[in-house]
């Protein structure tokens, strides 16, 4: 049942990050750092479910548009820590808007109650912390 509503929901989302200039991996990344700190390429590869040799392009490209920093850990120079920028939280913060915005097609109908325990639901079966 999840399938056909994911996918419409996929679909509503690209324009919203073609306008933005932001791929879905990108905002994936600007979100996993919004949300906390990430120590290392390879441990942020792994909290959004990427291949830790395919983010590397990803990386450079917000980097590129000064979206994320990384710096050479100095305990350990084979390491990157990474860290939002003030313009990749706007960003961020803006194609969050727009998608939450999108998200009321679904969400419009559903009453109060149901809507909260529809959400809560959502976010207990992937692992986010409700608060």
């Amino acid at each position: 049942m999840l399938a056909p509503l994911i996918r419409e929901m996929v679909a509503a989302e690209l324009p919203v990050l073609e306008a933005h200039g932001v791929s879905m991996w990108g905002y994936s990344v600007l979100v996993a750092l919004d949300r906390s700190a990430i120590r290392t390429q390879a441990a942020l590869a792994e909290a959004i479910g990427a291949d830790k040799t395919r983010i590397i392009a990803i990386l450079d490209e917000l980097q590129d548009k000064g979206l994320i920093e990384r710096v050479a850990d100095p305990e350990d120079r084979r390491a990157r820590l990474l860290a939002i920028t003030k313009e990749g939280r706007r960003l961020k913060d803006a194609v969050q808007t727009e998608i939450q915005r999108g998200e009321e097609r679904w969400l419009g109908p559903l009453s109060g109650p149901d809507r909260a325990t529809f959400l809560r639901v959502l976010q207990e079966l992937s692992g986010l912390d409700s608060s």
